[in-house]
C-alpha cells in the first residue's frame, strides 16, 4: 500500500510539472548595497525582503545591527541554489560548497549507521560546527551531538547563512570552525504550493519532494502564523545497478564455506596431501590454509584456487589467484529514504511594544539500509563439531587426522541462502518552542524563550542471523532437522542455498533497539544602545542560558551478548549533561564618513560557560572592520573557541563499530598479513618477530592471512576528558566599486583567509593509525617492541586473527587547518548595456576555496602529519575546490550552468603508509543544467540536469567499498522538474 501511494504522487508529480512545462527560478536582481556585499549571495542576484527601518540580525552577531555587515565571512545560499542543485535533501546542496567536506548523508549511513545526515565544516568534524535554525539550537539525532539535517524540510527554508571560524562566544560550545544557520521563510499572505520529481537518466534512481505552505495574518495584522507541511521519498540504489562495483569488495567469505585451520590442532599433512592427490593434486597443501566445500562434495584450497570447482562469474570470482565473493553489488550504496513533516510558527502582538511568539517542528523519517548477506565475521565464532552429519567424507578425513580429533572447528561462510540483512531506521523528532520579544526603553529590546526538543530513534535490523541458533542447528545430531525442515547443511553453495525457509525463519529475527535524546533550552537576551559616539551608537547584548541534553540508548539483548552474526554488540548507555551561561557583545563605532574612514569599527565579544560534570570554560572574540571607501570593506577577527566532551565521548560503554582495513598489498589491511607491505618490505622479518609476541602461532605465521577487510573497533566514552580549545582567526576584504558603469556595477569580490587552531582534540584514536604506528609504518615503532602503546591496543584471539582494535576516547593532540576562501559575483543587466530593452540579466557567481594545510597531531609531542591534498572516505581534502554558476534571467526566463569542481587528490595512504601509496584520484568535474519559467505571476516552473555528461564513478583505494559514495556522485546524469505555486 506504502509503495502504491508513493507510486501516485510522484506520477502525479510528474504530470503536473511536465504539463506545465520546464523550468527553474527566475533570476532577478537589483543592486547589492555595499553593506550587503559582507555577506557574499550563491545564487542569481536578488531583491532583499527586509522590511523597511528593520533592524538585520546578522549570524554571528548577538547585535542586531541596522545594516548587515557582516564582520566573519557568511556566505549566504539562498532556497533557489538548493532548488537548482535538484536534490530533495539540505545537506546534498550544501555539501557542493568548497568550505563543506561530505560527512554522512542520508544516502550513505549504511551497516545500520542511521542515515543521518550531517555537516561538516572544514573538515573538522561534524560535531565541531553548529547547527541553528533561526539563530537557535536544533534537536541532537546521536550520543555525539551531531545534528540530522534531514530533521529540516526545504518547503520552511528562506536562505542559509555560514560562517567559518570559531563562534563560541556567540553561541557557545560546539561552534568551534563555524556556525550553519537556517533561516525559516518570512510571515505570509496566502498558500504556497511546491512540487518537484526527478530520476536518473537510466530509471533507477527516483527522487520525489512535495510541500504545502500555508500563511495568514489576522487581528489587523497583530497576530500572524505560517503552517507547512512536507514530503519526500528517495529510492535505494544498490550496487548491482552499477557496473563500477562488478567487482569491488571482494571478500573471503564466500557461499561455499569454508573450513578454517586451528594452528594449534592442524590436520596432518599426509592426510591433506592424500585427500588432494585424489584430486590429482600432487603440490603439498599448506595446512594452516582456509579449504573451501564444492558441491560434489570435494574440497578446494581458498588461497589459490587449488581444486575449486565453483562459479567464476558474478557473485564470485578468483581474484589474485583466491576465490573471493564480491559483496560490492550485495551493498546498497544509496539509502531509501522518507520524510514527512510538519512546521508551524507563529507570533502576536500583546501590545505595541511585546510580542508572543511560538514555533513547532514535527519530522518522522525513514532510512532503509542494506549490506549484503550476513556472514561468520566478528567473535564470538559459532563452531561445528565433528558429529554433525552433513560434514563431507574427505573433511572427515583430515578432522580425525588432528592431534585432538573430536574438536569442534571454525568455519566461515556468507549466508547465501538468508535474505540480505538490512536496518529501517525511523526517527521522530519533535521540538516546541515558545517566547516574548520586545522593546524596552531608549531602543532596547529584549527576547526570551523556552524550549524543549526529543529525537526518538528505532532501529530494526532484519534478517539479523542469531549465532546461538545457528549453533542450535550445527550442535543436532541430526544437522537440526528435527527442529526446522532440511537442517542446516552449510558445505557448499548448492546446500547453502537450499535452506528451507522454516530454518530462515528458525535463525533469523528482527532485532530492535531505541535511542532517546532530549535538550531543554531556556535563554534571555537584551540589546540595545549604551550611548552615542560621532560615528554612532555604541551598543551592547547581554545574554543567559540554561541547557539540558539527556541520552539513552536501550539496545536488544541479542546486540548485548554480541549474539548477531556480522554485527559488533553494544551495551546500554544513558547520561546527560547541563550548562549555564552568561555573555556579552560589545559594537564601537568609531569614525564614520571621514576621509579613509568611511566606517571604522570594533567589537568584543565573551562567554562563560559551567558545565556539569566537566566544569566551567570561557570563550571570547575580538573583531574589527574598516571601510576607507564605500566600496572596500576590510574586516578581521579573532576568537578562541571552546568544546566541551559530549554524552557520548563521556559516557559511551564499549560499544563495537566496524572498522574497514582493506586487504593488502592494495590497503593496510592486518599487517601481520604475509600479502602485507609491512611483511613483503625491508623490516618484514621484525614485524614477523612482532607478530608472534601478539599472539599469532609460529606454525601459521608464514601462511597467515586475514580473513576478511574488516576488524571490529571498541569505542569507550571517558568521563575524566576536559574540554578542546581552539585560536581562530580571519582576516579579508570585500570589495564592491558600484562603477557607474553597467559592466562593473553588479561585481562584487571578496577573499578571506582562515586559520583554525584546535588543541586537546578529543577523539577516538584512528583503528588505521594503531595499525601504522604499531607496526612501524611511519616510523614510530622502530624497535618493533609489543610493549608500544598502540600495539597494546590491538587484539587477538589465541588462532591470531585480529579480533578488534580498542579505541577509547581521549584528550589527544592538535587539528591545524588554513586557506582562503573567494567569492565572486558578477551581473550585467542587458538593457543598460544597450542590448535590449527588456529585463533580462546574465550574471555569474563562484566560490572558491584553496586548502593550504590540515595539519593532524596525533598525540601531543608527536611530529604532525600534514593531509592536505589527500582522499580517504569521508574526508577528502582537496588543495582546490569550486562551485561556478553562469546564468541567464529575466522576469519570466532563466537558465544556466553550474560547474561543480574539485582537485586532485593523492590517497591517504601517502601519508599513513608512505612505503605503500596507493593510487589517488583526479581532478574531478561536474557540470549540471537548469532553467526556470514564470508561466504566470503565480506559477513558476524549474527543470534541470544534474551530472550533465554522466561522469564515471572513481576510485578510491582507502575505501573498502572503492569509493566515496557521500564525496562522487553514484548515480549518474539525472533530470528533475519541478513546479512552485502561489497563491
Amino acid at each position: 500500500m506504502r509503495s502504491e501511494f508513493k507510486l501516485c504522487l510522484r506520477l502525479g508529480g510528474s504530470l503536473v510539472a511536465l504539463a506545465l512545462g520546464v523550468g527553474a527560478s527566475a533570476a532577478r536582481a537589483q543592486d547589492t548595497a555595499p553593506a550587503e556585499a559582507a555577506s557574499t549571495a550563491l545564487a542569481p542576484p536578488a531583491a532583499s525582503a527586509a522590511e523597511p527601518g528593520a533592524d538585520i540580525v546578522v549570524t554571528g552577531s548577538l547585535i542586531a545591527r541596522p545594516n548587515s555587515v557582516a564582520v566573519s565571512p557568511i556566505v549566504t545560499v539562498s532556497d533557489e541554489l538548493v532548488q537548482q542543485s535538484g536534490q530533495i535533501t539540505l545537506e546534498d546542496s550544501l555539501n557542493q560548497l568548497p568550505g563543506f567536506t561530505p560527512s554522512g548523508n542520508a544516502g550513505t549511513g549504511g551497516q545500520g549507521a542511521g542515515g543521518r545526515a550531517t555537516l561538516n565544516l572544514r573538515a573538522l568534524g561534524s560535531n565541531r560546527n553548529l547547527i541553528l535554525l533561526d539563530g537557535r539550537r536544533l534537536p541532537l539525532s546521536d550520543i555525539n551531538g551531531n545534528v540530522d539535517i534531514n530533521i529540516l524540510p526545504e518547503s520552511i527554508i528562506g536562505s542559509v547563512d555560514v560562517i567559518t571560524g570559531g563562534a563560541s562566544a556567540i553561541y557557545g560550545s560546539d561552534a568551534m570552525s563555524g556556525v550553519v544557520n537556517f533561516k525559516t521563510d518570512r510571515y505570509f499572505d496566502g498558500v504556497r504550493a511546491d512540487i518537484q520529481n526527478g530520476n536518473s537518466f537510466r530509471g533507477d534512481y527516483g527522487k520525489f519532494n512535495a510541500s504545502l505552505a500555508l500563511g495568514t495574518k489576522f487581528a489587523n495584522d497583530r497576530g500572524r502564523l505560517m503552517l507547512a507541511l512536507s514530503y519526500a521519498d528517495r529510492d535505494p540504489l544498490s550496487g548491482a545497478q552499477r557496473g563500477f562495483f562488478a567487482d569491488k569488495v571482494p571478500s573471503s567469505f564466500i557461499g561455499t564455506g569454508a573450513f578454517v585451520p586451528n594452528a594449534l590442532n592442524l590436520p596432518s599433512q599426509a592426510a591433506l596431501n592424500g585427500v588432494f592427490a585424489r584430486y590429482g593434486v600432487t603440490t603439498p597443501i599448506n595446512r594452516t590454509l582456509n579449504l573451501g566445500f564444492n558441491d560434489n562434495g570435494s574440497l578446494f584450497v581458498q588461497t589459490g584456487a587449488i581444486n575449486y570447482q565453483g562459479p567464476r562469474t558474478d557473485a564470485y570470482a578468483v581474484v589474485g589467484g583466491n576465490v573471493r565473493m564480491p559483496v560490492g553489488p550485495q551493498l546498497q550504496i544509496l539509502n531509501a529514504f522518507e520524510r514527512k513533516s510538519a512546521f508551524a510558527k507563529g507570533e502576536f502582538d500583546l501590545t505595541e511594544s511585546l510580542t508572543a511568539y511560538g514555533q513547532f517542528l514535527y519530522v518522522d523519517t525513514t532510512v532503509t539500509t542494506e549490506s549484503g548477506s550476513s556472514l561468520t565475521q566478528f567473535a564470538p565464532f559459532t563452531t561445528i563439531p565433528v558429529t554433525n552429519p552433513f560434514i563431507p567424507a574427505d573433511l572427515r578425513t583430515l578432522l580425525a587426522s588432528r592431534p585432538n580429533p573430536a574438536e569442534p572447528f571454525r568455519w566461515s561462510a556468507r549466508y547465501v541462502g538468508i535474505g540480505d540483512k538490512g536496518w529501517d531506521e525511523n526517527y521522530r523528532v519533535q521540538q516546541y518552542l515558545g517566547g516574548l520579544k520586545g522593546t524596552i526603553t531608549g531602543g532596547w529590546k529584549f527576547d526570551a524563550f523556552v524550549a524543549w526538543d526529543e529525537t526518538v530513534h528505532d532501529q530494526s535490523m532484519f534478517n539479523a542471523v542469531l549465532k546461538n541458533r545457528v549453533q542450535t542447528l550445527l550442535n543436532a545430531a541430526d544437522g537440526g532437522a528435527s527442529l526446522c525442515a532440511g537442517g542446516f547443511n552449510p558445505f557448499s553453495i548448492a546446500n547453502a542455498t537450499r535452506l528451507s525457509q522454516a530454518c530462515q525463519d528458525y535463525v533469523t529475527a528482527t532485532v530492535n533497539s531505541r535511542e532517546r535524546l532530549t535538550q531543554t533550552q531556556a535563554q534571555a537576551q537584551v540589546n540595545g544602545p549604551l550611548f552615542d559616539l560621532p560615528a554612532g551608537p555604541v551598543q551592547l547584548a547581554l545574554l543567559a542560558g540554561y541547557r539540558k541534553n539527556s541520552y539513552r540508548y536501550d539496545p536488544s539483548p541479542d546486540l548485548v551478548s554480541n549474539n548477531v552474526e556480522a554485527v559488533v554488540g553494544s551495551n546500554p548507555a544513558r547520561g546527560e549533561i547541563s550548562v549555564k551561561e552568561f555573555a556579552a557583545q560589545i559594537d564601537v563605532p568609531v569614525l564614520s564618513d571621514t576621509p579613509f574612514f568611511h566606517e571604522l569599527g570594533v567589537g568584543a565579544a565573551f562567554r562563560y560557560s559551567d558545565y556539569k560534570p566537566t566544569g566551567s570554560v570561557k570563550s571570547y572574540e575580538f573583531d574589527g572592520r574598516w571601510q576607507p571607501v564605500e566600496a572596500l570593506l576590510i574586516r578581521g577577527s579573532y576568537q578562541r573557541a571552546v568544546r566541551a566532551p559530549n554524552i557520548g565521548e563521556l559516557f559511551s560503554p564499549v560499544t563495537g563499530t566496524q572498522l574497514a582495513i582493506g586487504t593488502p598489498p592494495a590497503a593496510i589491511g592486518d599487517p601481520c598479513d604475509i600479502r602485507s607491505s609491512a611483511r613483503t618490505g625491508a623490516n618484514g622479518g621484525q614485524v614477523r618477530t612482532l607478530c608472534l609476541a601478539q599472539g599469532i602461532p609460529a606454525a601459521a605465521i608464514d601462511a597467515y592471512q586475514f580473513a576478511t577487510t574488516a576488524t571490529g573497533g571498541n569505542i569507550q566514552g571517558n568521563s575524566g576528558l576536559t574540554p578542546e580549545k581552539a585560536n581562530t582567526y580571519n582576516i579579508g576584504f570585500v570589495f564592491n566599486p558600484k562603477a557607474s558603469s553597467p559592466w562593473l556595477s553588479g561585481f562584487s569580490l571578496s577573499v578571506d583567509y582562515y586559520n583554525i587552531k584546535i588543541r586537546n582534540v578529543i577523539s577516538t584514536i584512528n583503528g588505521l593509525t594503531v595499525l601504522a604506528k604499531c607496526y612501524n609504518l611511519d616510523g614510530s615503532n622502530s624497535s618493533y617492541s609489543n610493549a608500544n602503546e598502540f600495539c597494546q591496543l590491538i587484539q587477538r584471539d589465541p588462532t591470531g586473527q585480529l579480533v578488534a582494535i580498542a579505541q577509547p576516547y581521549l584528550n589527544l593532540g592538535a587539528l591545524d587547518t588554513d586557506g582562503i576562501d573567494v567569492q565572486l559575483n558578477w551581473s550585467l543587466k542587458l538593457s543598460e548595456a544597450g542590448l535590449g530593452d527588456g529585463s533580462g540579466r546574465i550574471y555569474a557567481s563562484s566560490a572558491i576555496g584553496w586548502l593550504n594545510h590540515y595539519k593532524v597531531q596525533t598525540l601531543p609531542g608527536t611530529a604532525s602529519q600534514d593531509f592536505v591534498g589527500t582522499s580517504t572516505i569521508g574526508r577528502p581534502l582537496p588543495r582546490w575546490k569550486a562551485l561556478t554558476t553562469l546564468g541567464y534571467g529575466s522576469d519570466v526566463f532563466g537558465m544556466g550552468v553550474r560547474w561543480r569542481y574539485q582537485g586532485k587528490m593523492r590517497d591517504i595512504s601517502a601519508i599513513t603508509t608512505p612505503a605503500a601509496e596507493q593510487v589517488g584520484v583526479k581532478a574531478y568535474n561536474l557540470f549540471d543544467l537548469f532553467s526556470t519559467v514564470d508561466v504566470t505571476e503565480n506559477v513558476q516552473l524549474r527543470a534541470g540536469i544534474t551530472n550533465l555528461f554522466d561522469k564515471g564513478i572513481p576510485f578510491v583505494a582507502s575505501s573498502q567499498n572503492g569509493t566515496d559514495p557521500g564525496t562522487y556522485d553514484m548515480v549518474g546524469r539525472s533530470f528533475y522538474v519541478g513546479a512552485k505555486f502561489d497563491f
